[in-house]
């Protein structure tokens, strides 16, 4: 088995096509189960306008444009701030439809569907594509994540796999929780997904560090930054699956309300 990838080479090593392919699902998948979790979840809560608001802030470690599918619906702004360049460069290409972009239509698809139509992906791909402002880099380990970059504070902050792939210890994933909470105005929700137990993930041949999370960590972690939780859903996984790419023992779905900025 692949050694774990360690921070220093972790850029070298990381090619962002490959992560994409895990979103080419086989419909009777494990995976498509869970990215499906997901994506029922985003519909629900952005959708029907529970959550909504001006400007949404998406902090991610990968190019998936999932989490985002719902809420280009009740946000006119998006801005996708990503922890890696390679991440930026793929967003990009999609953003602009160049080719080699990769083809979300079938995870797409998927939620049209929960919105009540499969049909309308282009418009739906369309309307994401005008809705995101800016693609940015941004590093969660600082107390400003997007450095010099000047934002008015979000209504909402997205973020699905992300700190647990780049914090190495609870420690820095309590730290930077509360460096990206600095992007969210007081009464802004953030709404947070991931997995569950896992210690690695696969992206083509190479296995990359995860940090084991928790129900009981997330909900401390989220406490202590100043969030009260709205929801929290898990759902476990049930067989042996899928153990050779990632070792999760099941998924979480997160939304919390900021009540003060720690």
């Amino acid at each position: 088995m692949a050694e774990l990838t360690e921070e220093h080479v972790l850029e070298a090593d990381y090619d962002p096509k490959a992560y994409m392919e895990f979103f080419n699902l086989n419909e009777n998948s494990l995976e498509y189960e869970f990215i499906k979790f997901v994506l029922r979840h985003h519909y629900k809560t952005f959708t029907p306008g529970a959550v909504k608001g001006d400007t949404l802030i998406s902090i991610s470690n990968s190019p998936a444009i999932y989490p985002l599918l719902s809420a280009c619906e009740t946000f006119k702004e998006i801005i996708i701030a990503d922890c890696r360049d390679q991440n930026c460069q793929e967003l990009q290409k999609w953003l602009k439809q160049e080719p080699g972009a990769f083809d979300w239509s079938q995870v797409g698809k998927y939620m049209c569907e929960l919105e009540g139509g499969r049909h309308k992906w282009t418009e739906k791909e369309g309307k994401l594509q005008k809705t995101i402002s800016h693609i940015l880099k941004c590093d969660v380990h600082e107390s400003k994540p997007l450095g010099p970059d000047v934002l008015p504070p979000a209504d909402c902050l997205v973020s699905s796999f992300c700190l647990e792939t780049v914090c190495k210890d609870q420690s820095s994933y309590r730290a930077a929780l509360k460096n990206i909470s600095s992007l969210l105005k007081p009464g802004g929700h953030l709404v947070l997904s991931g997995d569950l137990g896992s210690s690695f993930y696969m992206v083509g041949p190479k296995k990359f560090f995860c940090l084991v999370l928790t129900e009981e960590f997330l909900r401390g972690a989220l406490s202590a930054a100043g969030f009260a939780i709205q929801e929290f859903d898990v759902l476990s996984r049930d067989d042996d699956t899928m153990q050779e790419i990632c070792d999760f023992s099941g998924m979480y779905f997160i939304v919390a309300r900021k009540e003060k900025a720690i």
